[in-house]
């Protein structure tokens, strides 16, 4: 690949944001997912609402749409796009939770960054609200870690 190919690099090599204001603006929609892996006891807690901290999935929920509307400040050349819609789902399984997050704007680029902000926020806020629970007797989390964070689709019309 050769400096002319850098997107995000003028000549000399300095940083810059990629200037997308001559593209039109278009329909476009992200979901993007990932799990949190926990004891099958903390998800028991989480499905009903028994843990200290309060509402698990509210509160992680309410941090993941946070995520995706302050992604440009995270993410040095992300621009700042104008979030139309922002759907979460949460899925409870044995041994884990899953959380998807879709993303939708009407600009001139997409939403990628905005979903997966929206993932691992969510998930990083489930882990705070069950710290307790998870922490073994030396005050580790040797069952806890979040996986599997991937764009599943984008669609641009």
């Amino acid at each position: 690949m050769s400096d002319d190919d850098l997107t995000h690099t003028d000549e000399s090599g300095a940083t810059e944001m990629v200037d997308v204001g001559e593209k039109p603006d278009s329909e476009r929609r992200t979901v993007a997912s990932g799990s949190i892996h926990l004891r099958p006891s903390t998800v028991t807690a989480v499905s009903e609402n028994d843990l200290a901290k309060g509402d698990v999935l509210a509160v992680a929920r309410v941090g993941a749409i946070q995520a995706v509307k302050h992604t440009w400040e995270t993410i040095p050349m992300c621009h700042q796009i104008p979030v139309t819609n922002v759907e979460t789902e949460f899925t409870l399984a044995e041994e884990r939770i899953d959380l998807a997050v879709a993303v939708e704007t009407t600009g001139k680029t997409g939403c990628e960054m905005e979903a997966l902000e929206g993932v691992t926020t969510g998930l990083n806020v489930v882990w705070d609200m069950v710290k307790s629970a998870e922490k073994d007797g030396d005050g580790q989390y040797p069952e806890t870690r979040i996986s599997g964070v991937e764009v599943e689709s984008k669609e641009k019309r």
